[in-house]
């Protein structure tokens, strides 16, 4: 139980504390206040906590899968959150002016978004074993340490990125933004194929056997890239499709130039 519920937590607090360092490094760069991050955490926290309380009535939406057509929902919500984010940055918009406080919205809420959804499913796993003391306290301990890697692997991105040189630095963070929003899409997908609203199909290939996505590596390229061992052509085409749209989009819109003093 130990193991697992390392690998569970891990997988969740990865994907919002690689996000968070991207956008707060991001944030940094382009001479931004970080004081957002606090109060995005905020308030992702209070919508996990109310999320998970409405669980239920969620769950009975759309004829019984309103939990995966919500999660898909949010997923496809913080794809275009950061789509908007690249657009501004790449675009080259006065960023310290009017600009700045529309990219500062677009980050928050891509944060707060992404630590609901995120914390939502931490809440509700660690719930399910409140009733059972001992493996209650298995899981917490479990959910401990897997908070804990997944923070400083986060924290670890967010100091190199934050050192790196201007241009190299805004470079890395739209190609980061873009493979993250390309693996929300994925995610989303493949929500909408368990609540069969998508339909099913065989998967192109097998990766289990050299790298399975329950292992630590496969949980930081889940986390980082969208990697799944057993990805169907659906998922394929989406996961490239919205990458390329995000990068050719951020190309589109023009180089990034260096921010006025």
């Amino acid at each position: 139980m130990l193991l697992n519920s390392v690998i569970i937590v891990l997988r969740e607090v990865l994907e919002a504390a690689l996000l968070i360092s991207i956008l707060s490094a991001l944030s940094g760069t382009l001479g931004l206040s970080r004081r957002w991050v606090g109060w995005s955490l905020c308030i992702g926290m209070a919508g996990a906590l109310l999320y998970s309380l409405g669980i239920n009535t969620i769950t009975d939406l759309f004829d019984g899968v309103g939990q995966e057509i919500t999660s898909a929902a949010m997923q496809c919500m913080l794809y275009l959150l950061l789509l908007a984010t690249t657009l501004l940055v790449a675009g080259g918009a006065d960023i310290r002016g009017k600009y700045g406080r529309l990219a500062v919205l677009f980050m928050a809420s891509a944060v707060s978004l992404a630590v609901t959804r995120e914390g939502f499913e931490v809440l509700v796993y660690i719930y399910g074993f409140s009733g059972i003391l001992q493996q209650f306290l298995s899981i917490m301990m479990g959910a401990v340490i897997g908070a804990g890697i997944g923070i400083s692997i986060g924290a670890l991105l967010y100091y190199l990125l934050a050192n790196m040189a201007y241009r190299h630095a805004l470079v890395a963070d739209i190609c980061l933004l873009a493979l993250i929003g390309a693996s929300m899409i994925s995610q989303a997908i493949l929500l909408l194929t368990q609540a069969d609203w998508l339909p099913s199909q065989y998967p192109l290939w097998d990766t289990t056997g050299w790298l399975p996505e329950n292992s630590v590596t496969g949980q930081l390229l889940y986390a980082l890239v969208g990697y799944e061992a057993t990805p169907t052509a659906i998922q394929a085409v989406s996961y490239f499709g919205s990458l390329l749209l995000l990068m050719i989009m951020a190309a589109l819109a023009g180089r990034p130039g260096q921010p006025h003093d």
